[in-house]
């Protein structure tokens, strides 16, 4: 028989969306998993965003209230949890970032009272030795890493792209260097990548995701496969987040596709820099620094390849797996 397990509705593109669906395919044959609608991305206006997310969902979790089972939540709304209800939870933190606050001043109060009642889940899950140190100075004590997983078939496939068609596909010529600096939104330092190596001969910064930003580059929204394709197409990967990250998917796809990477170490990323053996940048000599990383390709992309791989479908849906079972 199948245990119950309630969790946010994985619907969305982001990193956080993504493990989450992640975790619901891998433990499917052992779990029946039951979702509540997630309308933090629904609101066209910004401002107070969260605060009208908390608002709607709140009689959907008072619906909960009467239920058996586990609870795996990554979100504010755990402050609408019944302390009965928290102690069946496995909470999940991918990072916190007072950048991305909408609902200012109360969203830092909400958060500050979030941490108080952590210490009443079960677990608490990270997805970087960083953020289960943050928590354990908060004084959270049962907090464990589980990292982003990959499809090593998905990746196995995309590496295997002839990579002379992926570039001819998006137009990069064989004397250009393919600089990937991850998704054109808020706070991931693609504007700074983009100013860095503006009009510098013989290299294209591409980006990627819904670029909230308006950047001027060569960017690509795309589905999956050409996605895949695009990281096949570049050379190097440049990150340069100002926000406190988790474990950037982007730059651990880049790294998995066989890009040498350079990335700030900051929060997350700097777990996954230490991790797959991949320099910080120096904008004072950025594009020197992209071209040594290209001209490194074959030697440099192998490290961080064989980091990464080892977390795979298995290994997370082994860590999960017994994660669930110790809470049910």
């Amino acid at each position: 028989m199948k245990r119950v397990v309630y969790s946010m509705e994985p619907v969305g593109r982001t990193g956080g969306r993504v493990y989450l669906r992640m975790l619901h395919e891998v433990t499917a044959d052992d779990v029946e998993w039951r979702t509540v609608p997630d309308h933090k991305r629904t609101y066209r206006v910004r401002r107070w965003r969260k605060l009208r997310h908390l608002a709607r969902l709140a009689p959907s979790i008072r619906a909960l209230h009467g239920t058996t089972g586990t609870f795996v939540w990554d979100d504010l709304s755990l402050l609408l949890f019944t302390p009965e209800m928290r102690a069946r939870t496995v909470f999940l933190l991918h990072h916190y970032e007072p950048l991305q606050h909408d609902s200012a001043p109360i969203e830092a109060m909400l958060w500050e009272r979030l941490f108080r009642v952590l210490p009443q889940c079960a677990a608490v899950v990270c997805v970087a030795p960083y953020w289960a140190d943050q928590l354990r100075a908060r004084g959270v004590r049962n907090v464990r890493v589980i990292y982003n997983a990959f499809d090593m078939a998905e990746v196995e496939q995309a590496r295997g792209y002839d990579r002379a068609e992926c570039r001819a596909e998006f137009g990069l010529q064989p004397d250009v260097i393919g600089v990937y600096a991850g998704k054109a939104v808020h706070w991931k330092g693609t504007e700074e990548v983009s100013a860095a190596l503006a009009g510098v001969p013989g290299l294209r910064v591409i980006t990627s995701g819904s670029n909230t930003i308006g950047l001027d580059s060569a960017h690509y929204d795309v589905e999956r496969e050409r996605y895949l394709r695009l990281l096949r197409a570049c050379d190097v990967g440049v990150f340069l987040p100002r926000m406190r990250e988790g474990w950037s998917r982007c730059a651990a796809e880049a790294l998995l596709l066989g890009l040498p990477c350079l990335i700030r170490p900051v929060a997350g990323l700097s777990d996954l820099a230490a991790l797959a053996g991949q320099p910080a940048p120096d904008l004072r000599r950025l594009p020197a620094q992209v071209r040594e990383r290209a001209a490194a390709r074959h030697t440099e992309a192998k490290a961080g390849y064989e980091a990464l791989a080892r977390f795979d479908l298995t290994y997370f849906g082994d860590a999960w797996g017994d994660l669930l079972a110790q809470v049910a």
